[in-house]
């Protein structure tokens, strides 16, 4: 099928392994289930696997970012989940939780926690803070911000480009989470949806932002990053392997990703950024275990129709993709 024709559209930094050492091989190998990883333990070739009572398991330290002590989460198989564990060892309610990152208490987007995490990451959670209404006047068509989401509901600010619309107005930082525009709630909105409002909203106009910023501790008061640097990468987990946390299906623990994988992700990421206003790294690394195996973008298409149909991703996007899988296969970075 050509593309394009007939494509549906629709609308303590160590993991705590308490009966087996992670990463001594069969990572990812075990059968599905929460949080269970590959270990010293593994049973032999030909040997029923162990039942899940003698399974070890994956316990990861994590701090409110603006200062508490350390807690310990684990039994977690998605993001959502990964939160309710946060605010359970916090005694939070879970929407209080916005974001995490790993490794560090400071709002940077290049350490976001996405959909990975390494096995010996720290977890660091950002919890709300102040809440804020700004009235934006749109005098460009493009306002300088890129937006992502935290795969539980809320939306906020990863990047704002220098010397845009948003750059001038100093009280929207990077961080803060978007409730609202013009009164209509985002809650639950996914990033290419407040993306494409954002972009949509009519030049010459006034609109009103309603905002959330993380709390902060004393030490990032007066903090207002720009964001993730373009090209940075993706920071897909520095620890002997990595959790991958799926919207369908349980957790897994997986290698870390090869050179040609990590290089593919970060170009997918950046097309997404220039095509969507949006970055997710693990929306790019879907896209990439998609398109590696795939013989031609027809192929991709079809396969990004019927795993990510929701984001109607346009041919011209589909074709970059697959340039930008293809350059990495050959080492073109």
């Amino acid at each position: 099928m050509p593309l394009g024709l007939g494509r549906r559209k629709k609308a303590p930094p160590l993991v705590e392994n308490e009966e087996a050492e992670p990463g001594r091989g069969g990572l990812g190998e075990e059968e599905p289930g929460p949080l269970v990883g590959g270990g010293a333990g593994r049973p032999q070739m030909g040997l029923p696997p162990p039942p899940p009572a003698l399974r070890p398991r994956l316990v990861f330290h994590t701090q409110l970012a603006h200062g508490s002590p350390t807690g310990r989460i684990e039994g977690f198989t998605n993001v959502k989940e990964l939160y309710g564990k946060i605010a359970e060892a916090f005694r939070l309610p879970t929407a209080e939780v916005m974001f995490c990152t790993l490794n560090t208490h400071k709002v940077d987007m290049d350490k976001l926690l996405g959909g990975q995490i390494g096995l010996e990451d720290f977890i660091f959670a950002h919890v709300k803070g102040q809440r804020k209404e700004v009235e934006v006047f749109k005098s460009e068509d493009a306002l300088g911000l890129t937006i992502t989401d935290n795969g539980a509901g809320y939306a906020f600010i990863k990047r704002i480009k220098e010397g845009s619309v948003i750059d001038h107005i100093h009280v929207i930082s990077v961080g803060d989470m978007i409730e609202a525009i013009n009164g209509q709630s985002l809650l639950g909105c996914r990033h290419y949806e407040v993306a494409r409002l954002l972009k949509e909203l009519p030049r010459g106009r006034t609109f009103t932002l309603k905002l959330t910023e993380p709390r902060k501790a004393f030490d990032m008061i007066s903090q207002r990053s720009a964001g993730g640097r373009p090209g940075s990468g993706p920071q897909l987990g520095t620890g002997r392997g990595t959790l991958r946390l799926r919207p369908r299906g349980p957790a897994t623990v997986e290698d870390l990703p090869s050179a040609f994988e990590e290089k593919a992700i970060e170009k997918v990421d950046d097309l997404l950024e220039s095509y969507m206003g949006i970055r997710d790294t693990e929306l790019a690394a879907t896209m990439v275990e998609l398109g590696k195996d795939k013989r031609n973008p027809d192929e991709l298409a079809e396969a990004l129709d019927e795993r990510l149909g929701d984001f109607a991703f346009p041919d011209e996007f589909v074709f970059d993709v697959w340039g930008a899988i293809g350059d990495a296969k050959v080492g073109r970075y």
